[in-house]
């Protein structure tokens, strides 16, 4: 059996491999990645690397041929670029007829109303039309996501949000990486659908859990779109980033992370890192 990653040098990519790694041989393994420059170090260890690249439809007929299993990991960059490059990728699963397809999606992508879910929801239309079977892994927030707000505490800045007191399903990348990892080269996953999602927290429950780990007091700053976008603008954050971050926080406000789910601990075989323990890494991390 062959299993093939997409997006392999990526932030999860690097982590799912070398969860692969733990439990299957080097030779079953496959990625695919847009400079295979990048992934000399897979190489080395005998995974085969494959030029990949989700813009040029012609590279992923090669790179999906005689994979058995395949994870798709979703692409960045606006929603317009990422339908165009998911479809792209569908359609050379498809045309290799490859076995199985995971694909990393958002939670509720079917239904979700963040201005984030149509380049999810459009993949996950486009796997069904294939009759391939499939798993979605609709991955609620990255805990990493915050690590910006981490900082800031930690400098003595206060937690800022717009979200009010839309809850989240916080879990570190790397309990979503060995979810994919399990389901990739697991048994029983055909044609399922998970919601990752770690314990709903509001913004001001995991500015708690931050200053629990960090021994401080930290506020919380709840503000309105406009007066959030002004203080990431006066932060130096990228004006074309701010809508996207303001995005967010409104799809959170709106509820749109809000859901409950057993899935994590079911795929991992074992309880999803608490989020203090969690926290503590992420901080371990930054500090060093």
């Amino acid at each position: 059996m062959k299993m093939l990653v997409t997006g392999a040098t990526g932030k999860l990519g690097t982590k799912v491999v070398e969860a692969l790694l733990k439990s299957v041989p080097a030779d079953q393994l496959a990625v695919s990645v847009r400079t295979p420059e990048k992934a000399k170090g897979l190489a080395a260890l005998g995974v085969e690397v494959r030029h990949g690249d989700f813009d040029s439809p012609e590279t992923l007929a090669a790179a999906f041929a005689g994979i058995d299993r395949l994870l798709i990991i979703s692409a960045d960059g606006d929603n317009e670029t990422r339908i165009r490059q998911h479809t792209n990728a569908v359609r050379a699963a498809e045309q290799a007829q490859v076995g199985f397809i995971a694909y990393t999606s958002l939670a509720n992508a079917s239904g979700s109303g963040m201005f984030l879910a149509p380049p999810h929801r459009a993949a996950e239309e486009a796997i069904l039309k294939t009759g391939i079977p499939y798993s979605f892994l609709r991955n609620n927030w990255y805990l990493e996501n915050e690590i910006a707000s981490i900082q800031g505490v930690i400098a003595g800045a206060p937690w800022v949000t717009a979200a009010g007191s839309g809850k989240v399903g916080w879990a570190l990348q790397q309990d979503y990486a060995e979810a994919a990892a399990a389901v990739l080269s697991g048994a029983g996953h055909e044609n399922t659908i998970y919601e990752l999602s770690g314990k709903l927290l509001t913004q001001a429950e995991l500015a708690e859990a931050v200053g629990d780990v960090l021994g401080k007091q930290v506020s919380v700053q709840q503000v309105d779109d406009d007066t959030y976008a002004e203080i990431m603008k006066g932060a130096g954050v990228p004006d074309f980033v701010i809508p996207i971050l303001a995005g967010i926080q409104q799809g959170i406000r709106e509820g749109t992370l809000e859901i409950e789910s057993e899935d994590f601990a079911k795929v991992l075989g074992r309880p999803l890192t608490p989020i203090r323990d969690a926290l503590r890494q992420i901080i371990r991390q930054i500090s060093n």
